[in-house]
């Protein structure tokens, strides 16, 4: 969890590194592409002190240095980039940098040994596995890229590449995930750090590349390596790092701290940490500048009360488009790599314009789309709430029958039918006071709670002013009035949450007959008390079957996450550099998301597939 902290923990303060020094990279200016790489693995080997496996832990023997202790603790740094600063090992697959820990490791303590669950122990990881060079040093103890981690986590990862990985196999205590592939060029399963630290795992990776680039092509059984010593890697495994060196995970203080401390242990350093830029210089020296064309023949269409289904013709790009945005009324909705896509989450009776973008890998963009305007349909299908205009149904010349109409998710709703000459508008239900059965108008409970009511009233025939009664779950809620002239009348913040039962009855006697029309009411929850800012929030993807659900947001933003029952599943709060929550503890199906920040609540429903 990030906190802030002024005193350094007492274990790192006795300690002073050896600094990197100022010319270490001098001669490898003016160098790029592979020539660069060959002179920076020049440079890292040379004063590379080869060190047990054993003084990993903690430095025994070396003057000056405390191993993992130095490079791997939980303690605050000058950037405030800081977590529980207690001293702890900062293990890449427990650490939670939002919330609390889910176990933590003293240093010296709990190694492994067997483990049976995660917490149990933790041991020393090879981000290059160690089945592609065996027990060969200096690779089997090199600091840079072997690392304390869980020994439960560490045994599901196994050999497996780094990469995007899809929920489909198992997720971490801190939400690192093992599964299929997400990503295009490789189809076998990979292992997905939380965001934290993928920049820091990608330029362990980057290192190793360079340091060993006279054997790293002998080491084919990593399925990211393609054989080679310049580019080392395939396609598909330096896109995604590349990625999240520069993009996910960039440098911060807490990296170059733990790269000074890894140079004090062993004499070298990793070139990506101090210089990023190099990484580009040599994987993609002549970046991609060229954007995508513009998306054409956009359409909408098969409206439902809340979706729209968009297609439109596939771009073209010098390199490949990997994806399309899709922009609804001007604002960012949602990703996908396919051509079509349904926008969900609408509402009823409500004209929507829509436009789409293209991208490339380099994140170059094209134009929009041409834009298409489609209009969402009002048949009583919203999820929550429910409307009826009395439209359909029947008048009846004579007595009074009972009917159904549709409610919400086509839930049936009991009255009588009235007169034509009992109507308002050609449309309505009378309320005849003077008799008790046809003196009340009574719903079935609907899901979703009532905020506010609308009726339209007017009596019919003789007789004088009055009120009708409303009744929700059998709670007076407030009194309609009605007289000779049409009037409207909207009982505000009634605000009753869950299943809701609507009785409409009369609190005056007498022989009036009251015709009703346009009964409608706004859906409530708890959750949605200040959901007139609907639109200043945005999430995406939506529906979404991966388990990164990003938000655009201006400002710090406390993202809740309930299911349909109320019940609290997820809360954390995100910034404008770290906007996303980790979603892979929800099954499938629909959830409640707010949003609030500076006084403001949004309530948006998330699909999960």
């Amino acid at each position: 969890m990030k906190q802030f902290y002024t005193v350094l923990f007492t274990i790192i303060t006795t300690t002073v590194f050896a600094q990197i020094p100022a010319n270490y990279y001098d001669s490898a200016d003016g160098l790029s592409g592979f020539a660069l790489k060959t002179e920076l693995k020049n440079i890292i080997t040379n004063g590379h002190i080869t060190r047990t496996y054993d003084q990993l832990y903690d430095g025994n023997g070396i003057s000056g240095s405390n191993g993992y202790i130095d490079t791997h603790s939980d303690v605050a740094v000058s950037s405030g980039n800081n977590y529980e600063n207690d001293g702890t090992i900062l293990d890449f697959y427990s650490e939670d940098p939002s919330g609390n820990d889910p176990y933590n490791y003293t240093h010296g303590n709990n190694q492994c040994g067997n483990q049976m669950a995660e917490g149990d122990c933790y041991n020393r990881e090879h981000l290059i596995p160690q089945s592609a060079f065996g027990s060969a040093y200096p690779m089997y103890s090199d600091i840079h890229h072997v690392i304390p981690t869980d020994g439960r986590v560490n045994n599901f990862r196994g050999s497996l590449p780094f990469g995007e990985a899809n929920n489909d196999d198992w997720v971490s205590l801190n939400g690192s995930i093992r599964g299929s592939s997400n990503m295009i060029g490789y189809s076998g399963s990979v292992f997905e750090p939380i965001d934290e630290f993928k920049g820091d795992i990608a330029r362990a990776l980057l290192y190793f590349a360079t340091r060993y680039e006279n054997t790293v092509d002998s080491y084919t059984s990593f399925d990211m390596f393609n054989g080679t010593e310049d580019q080392v890697f395939y396609g598909w495994a330096i896109d995604v790092l590349l990625d999240w060196h520069y993009n996910v995970d960039p440098v911060d203080q807490r990296e170059r701290d733990r790269n000074n401390a890894a140079y004090n242990f062993q004499g070298n350093a990793n070139p990506f940490v101090d210089h990023p830029e190099y990484a580009n210089m040599i994987w993609n020296p002549t970046p991609d500048t060229e954007n995508p064309t513009d998306p054409t023949n956009l359409t909408a269409s098969n409206p439902t009360d809340n979706s729209i289904d968009l297609t439109w013709t596939a771009s073209t790009d010098n390199i490949g488009v990997i994806g399309y945005d899709v922009f609804v009324d001007g604002g960012f909705n949602a990703t996908t790599t396919n051509t079509s896509y349904s926008v969900t989450g609408l509402t009823a009776n409500t004209n929507y314009c829509f436009t789409v973008k293209a991208k490339d890998a380099a994140g170059n963009e094209s134009g929009f789309s041409n834009q298409d305007c489609e209009t969402t349909t009002n048949n009583g299908s919203n999820l929550y709430c429910a409307e009826e205009s009395f439209a359909t149904i029947a008048t009846n010349s004579s007595s009074y029958t009972t009917v159904n109409w549709a409610g919400d998710n086509g839930l049936g709703w009991s009255a009588t039918s009235s007169r034509t000459d009992q109507t308002i508008n050609g449309k309505a239900l009378t309320i005849d006071v003077r008799n008790s059965t046809n003196g009340t108008l009574t719903s079935p409970s609907v899901s979703g709670g009532i905020g506010d009511l609308t009726v339209t009233t007017q009596r019919k025939f003789t007789g004088g002013t009055g009120n009708l009664s409303l009744y929700v779950n059998g709670v007076f809620k407030g009194s309609i009035p009605y007289d000779d002239t049409v009037q409207t009348t909207t009982l505000n913040n009634i605000n009753v949450e869950g299943n809701v039962t609507i009785l409409i009855t009369e609190e005056t006697t007498g022989g009036d007959r009251v015709a009703i029309d346009d009964l409608s009411w706004t859906c409530y929850s708890s959750l949605s008390i200040n959901d007139s800012e609907l639109n200043l929030f945005k999430m995406y993807p939506n529906p979404i079957s991966i388990n990164k659900l990003e938000f655009y947001i201006n400002q710090p933003t406390l993202v809740q996450v309930y299911d349909v029952l109320g019940k609290l599943i997820i809360s954390k709060t995100i910034s404008t550099d770290k906007n996303w929550v980790n979603i892979s503890s929800l099954n499938k199906g629909i959830y409640l998301v707010k949003m609030t920040a500076n006084k403001q609540t949004s309530i948006k429903k998330l699909i999960r597939n």
